[in-house]
């Protein structure tokens, strides 16, 4: 999809702050104030904008635990892979679920308060369903990174 220069600076700075008022949003995408709201509409109608949502520190709410799960389904059967998508998208600690080539099937981005609680929740969890073959976890030692604005 295309954007005008202008557009792309609307766009990335909803990402950055989407608490910003529209007049304040239209400066600094260098646009009217009325124009601004009509592309944000646009955008919403059409999906580009999915949401707007608060960022909180993970660390701060006894969510600083942070592992990444590599999954390798039993099989691959349409029952199997919807059991398994059904169980992502009930459990809160899975703040990020993608399928992947390679040796496993998927990667979740999983955020517990500390190692004893992620060793119950892949217990009862991830080790229990019927569909899931093996687990393999990594603990983020220090996140480098972490962002939510797509390149624009």
């Amino acid at each position: 999809m295309e954007f005008t220069d202008q557009e792309k600076a609307l766009l990335r700075e909803i990402q950055r702050d989407s608490t910003l008022p529209v007049a304040e949003l239209a400066q600094r995408a260098g646009m009217a104030q009325s124009t601004a709201w009509r592309r944000l509409q646009d955008f919403e109608a059409r999906g580009i904008i999915r949401g707007r949502v608060t960022l909180l520190d993970a660390a701060k709410i006894d969510a600083g635990f942070c592992i990444f799960a590599n999954i390798t389904l039993a099989d691959h059967s349409e029952d199997s892979v919807t059991a398994f998508e059904s169980l992502v998208q009930r459990h809160a600690e899975i703040m990020e679920c993608h399928k992947l080539t390679g040796g496993a099937d998927y990667v979740l981005k999983i955020r517990t308060r500390d190692v004893v609680e992620y060793e119950n929740f892949m217990t009862h969890n991830l080790l229990l369903h019927p569909f899931v073959r093996g687990v393999s976890s990594s603990v983020s030692l220090k996140e480098l990174k972490s962002t939510t604005e797509l390149p624009l």
